[in-house]
């Protein structure tokens, strides 16, 4: 028997899916033959072969005015997240709200919309939801952040076992991934170079390496699959005092 990830005749909404790992995801899923849809806060130019809607996925009205434009909805990537650095002790309560609001509410509206269509397809349907290593590890800087993965991977687990047996809920807790913004948050080739030492493969993802993962977990083949958070972080973190070991601090 030959397995392959098979997406074909199902539609796909990828939130945040024209750059970065989002479009690493919507790259991995036009290639397992799914229809695609990408939303974002501005209109751009859709990647080749999807189509291209404007939405805040913070707005409960855009998000069930898009998810009703759909015929159908099979598959539901929620990517679009993200926080910039800020010290904790003196961030503003409005800073902190948009950054849970965007990491955490927003998908569970985005989640809310599909599930409500999917419950009522006969083959159900499949939500995969983008979260952190941030999650599970102290975050200084990303406080509010880490936060609102750690509270995104519980609501995953939450939601599949509420909205079983018709819709499967699972996270992909991301590490350090090569995108276009890679040298604005980690600094010139050097300084990456020297960061990529400390992963245990060696290098960071790559944005269809996390898009992978995530259609296979909207596929057939992870039918079983609910309820969980793919690990997809290249090993991990090496701890501290082996890196003083190996002088690569």
């Amino acid at each position: 028997m030959t397995l392959a990830v098979d997406l074909s005749g199902r539609v796909a909404l990828v939130t945040g899916g024209t750059r970065g790992i989002g479009l690493g995801i919507t790259r991995s899923l036009l290639a397992a033959g799914a229809t695609v849809v990408t939303c974002s806060r501005s209109d751009v130019e859709p990647v080749a072969g999807t189509t291209h809607r404007v939405c805040d996925v913070r707005d409960p009205d855009a998000v069930q005015a898009l998810v009703g434009s759909l015929d159908r909805l099979d598959v539901l990537v929620n990517n679009a997240g993200g926080a910039p650095a800020a010290d904790a002790a003196t961030a503003s309560p409005r800073f902190h709200d948009k950054i849970v609001g965007l990491n955490l509410l927003a998908p569970l509206l985005c989640s809310q919309a599909a599930n409500a269509v999917m419950q009522q397809q006969e083959t159900g349907g499949a939500i995969v939801n983008i979260s952190s290593i941030s999650a599970n590890r102290p975050a200084p800087t990303i406080a509010a952040y880490g936060a609102a993965k750690a509270g995104l991977d519980a609501l995953t687990a939450s939601l599949a076992m509420e909205w079983a047996p018709k819709v499967r809920v699972n996270a992909i807790d991301v590490g350090l991934c090569r995108t276009e913004q890679t040298d604005d948050h980690y600094g010139d080739d050097a300084s990456v170079a020297a960061i990529e030492r400390t992963i245990p493969i060696g290098r960071m993802a790559r944005p269809e390496e996390v898009g992978n993962v995530a259609a296979f977990l909207a596929s057939d083949l992870a039918s079983y699959v609910s309820g969980a958070t793919v690990a997809c972080h290249g090993g991990g973190e090496t701890p501290a005092f082996l890196l003083v070991q190996k002088g690569l601090t």
